[in-house]
């Protein structure tokens, strides 16, 4: 008696239209729950330097002038600054670039 090996694919098997039909759907709404389970958003309201710098991509300089000529607030604990995520996200909407194509 020859034994099923469902869910296994034999180097001899074909694949039809309709499996990669399948496999296509099931693909999409898979990364479509990925998508919609991830957040784009930190998981801490308060960030450090190090992390604002990486998640607008700038220099340790560029902070500092964000902070210096007031674009950008902060609060000090100790020697460490921290940044208010929402104020960050609210700066970058206030700032965004419409272009238009002619």
């Amino acid at each position: 008696m020859r034994e099923r090996n469902e869910g296994r694919i034999n180097r001899d098997q074909l694949l039809t239209v309709g499996d990669l039909e399948i496999f296509k759907e099931n693909l999409i709404q898979e990364i479509k729950t990925l998508l919609a389970s991830s957040t784009t958003t930190p998981t801490n309201k308060w960030l450090k330097s190090s992390e604002v710098k990486k998640l607008l991509g700038i220099s340790t300089g560029t902070l500092q002038n964000l902070r210096i000529n007031g674009t950008l607030s902060y609060s000090k604990i100790g020697g460490t600054a921290y940044y208010d995520y929402d104020e960050i996200a609210k700066l970058l909407k206030n700032n965004e670039q419409r272009w238009q194509i002619k």
